[in-house]
């Protein structure tokens, strides 16, 4: 770093006109510092002109490599403090709260009373200061439940308390955690329960909605509770219903699905059983889909007592199951795939769930024992689609009429 023949601007200006480029190389920060003093002393920059100051800002910068703004920063702190030197790095830091004293007084507590729950413990803490006058604990006293397992995950806590063993979530090896992949075969269910709503302290009927994922084909069921008593035969008869084998059951993880109950009959079927992922809202939305469009639509939001399940599960059986799979149409999915990655969901054609799954590849051999796809066909000529609908929109009327004579 030795520009001693560099001794005048004019000189500074002529190697600065020259097309060469010189840096400092393999020079350490306080080295390079140290020579933008000097030169900035040397050539008593503090008392000259406009034009001879921008000289020596260019020649600083070309010399050192460092950007205008670095080299404006540096001279800025020399004239200062009429040095040049690297600025020290101040961490900002939080006011310390809590000592050391008080993670050990934590830790005594926790290992006199068995390591308690945050809640309980911060109580104790309160009451140990404010009921009993301890002063070792006015800190302690007013600590969150948060700070509690913060300092009980530290290093210094588990020095002081061998006996603290963080919480670990249980987990439940029912169902596998993953998106259901039908691979275009129909047989995977997705399933949801619908409650008809409380009124007065007294539960309403609870729908349960169950949707093949690519035929769409489609059974509602009424039970006037959740519990393994009622759930369990509700669903061995809706299985029974569809017209195909079925492979897989997927729902979300309400314990009216995920127990060891409907484990054993799904097993007994050799049906596979998965659940929703965490943060995968889509996961069941095939059949939430249907939840308004099928049970909201044509049942409502009103609240409909328990003691009408049997009515409203024969008329689920009887009319609206086969009108929604024989009669009704429904949106048929695309999915397009973008020279970006996304994935664009259309629909082009609509369809019944029987014409969708007429149209799958031996589809007579997907069908359960004991039905044929003659039968199938034979059942959905019986009546066209509007003598259906208006057969099903009978029933319910008479149905409605029934519940709410009984519920007046």
């Amino acid at each position: 770093m030795d520009d001693t023949e560099a001794v005048s601007l004019e000189q500074i200006r002529a190697f600065l006109a020259g097309s060469g480029e010189v840096r400092f190389a393999g020079v350490r920060r306080d080295e390079v510092y140290g020579w933008v003093e000097r030169t900035l002393v040397r050539h008593g920059y503090a008392g000259l002109g406009r034009a001879d100051k921008g000289v020596v800002r260019q020649y600083l910068a070309r010399m050192t490599g460092r950007s205008r703004a670095q080299v404006t920063r540096l001279i800025r702190g020399h004239r200062k403090t009429g040095k040049v030197t690297a600025a020290a790095y101040q961490r900002t830091k939080f006011a310390t709260r809590y000592t050391a004293g008080d993670v050990g007084l934590l830790a005594y507590v926790d290992q006199a009373h068995g390591n308690l729950s945050g809640p309980a413990t911060k109580r104790i803490l309160e009451r140990e200061y404010y009921d009993y006058g301890q002063a070792a604990y006015q800190r302690l006293a007013r600590i969150s439940v948060a700070q509690i397992y913060r300092f009980r995950n530290s290093a210094a806590y588990r020095q002081r308390n061998t006996s603290y063993q963080p919480t670990r979530p249980t987990m439940i090896p029912i169902g596998e955690r993953r998106k259901p992949r039908p691979q275009g075969w129909p047989g995977y269910l997705r399933i949801d329960t619908v409650h008809q709503g409380d009124q007065d302290g007294r539960k309403g009927i609870y729908h349960i909605n169950a949707v093949d994922q690519v035929t769409q084909w489609e059974i509602v069921a009424a039970t006037p509770q959740i519990s393994e008593l009622w759930l369990i035969p509700l669903l061995e008869t809706m299985l029974a219903q569809f017209p195909f084998v079925i492979r897989g059951f997927h729902s979300d993880n309400g314990s009216e699905f995920i127990n060891y109950t409907v484990a054993r009959l799904l097993g007994k079927l050799l049906i596979e059983q998965t659940k929703s992922r965490a943060r995968h809202s889509g996961d069941n939305g095939l059949v939430e889909a249907k939840n308004g469009a099928i049970i909201r639509k044509h049942i409502g939001f009103g609240h409909i007592g328990a003691e009408h399940a049997e009515a409203v599960n024969a008329f689920h059986r009887e009319h609206l199951n086969p009108y929604v799979n024989f009669h009704r149409p429904c949106a048929v999915p695309v999915v397009i795939a973008a020279a970006n990655g996304k994935r664009l969901r259309t629909y082009p054609r609509w369809a019944t769930p029987f014409e969708l799954f007429q149209e799958m590849p031996r589809c007579q051999s997907l069908l359960r024992p004991g039905v044929t796809l003659a039968e199938l066909e034979q059942f959905a000529q019986l009546q066209s689609d509007t003598e259906a609908a208006l057969e099903m929109q009978r029933a319910k009327r008479q149905l409605m009429n029934r519940i709410g004579t009984r519920s007046a």
